[in-house]
């Protein structure tokens, strides 16, 4: 269940929404297949590993599912650059989301690094 005061669930189920939307269009108009599915599979991991992390059975189960996600939005961001810098993606497409693939990098190394200090597992993401 998504709750609509955690920004990281909201913000990650959108971005795999989008990542989908864009996996759609590079494989069925630019037909790029390869690098497209790595884009797609970081992509909708983010947020996935987010859900698992909320319900996690520990503190480390929830760290843990964090640091991946956060290594996932990483890895997203790497793939995005290389679509843009293959021309798969124009400046206007890669613009539109990559700013999103940041902030998610962002918001979730600051909530790992919340999480470490504060010992807490009910940490409001």
């Amino acid at each position: 269940m998504v709750r609509d005061d955690n920004l990281i669930q909201v913000k990650s189920y959108a971005f795999a929404v989008r990542v989908v939307r864009l996996y759609q269009y590079l494989s069925t108009e630019k037909k790029e297949y390869t690098l497209s599915r790595q884009l797609l599979r970081s992509g909708t991991s983010i947020g996935a590993n987010v859900e698992e992390g909320i319900g996690g059975q520990s503190r480390a189960d929830f760290f843990s599912k964090l640091a991946i996600a956060y290594k996932e939005s990483r890895e997203t961001a790497y793939w995005l650059r290389l679509l843009k810098d293959t021309d798969y993606l124009s400046e206007s497409e890669f613009n539109s989301i990559y700013p999103e693939a940041l902030e998610l990098c962002r918001l979730l190394g600051a909530v790992q690094k919340t999480a470490k200090g504060t010992g807490k597992k009910e940490l409001r993401l």
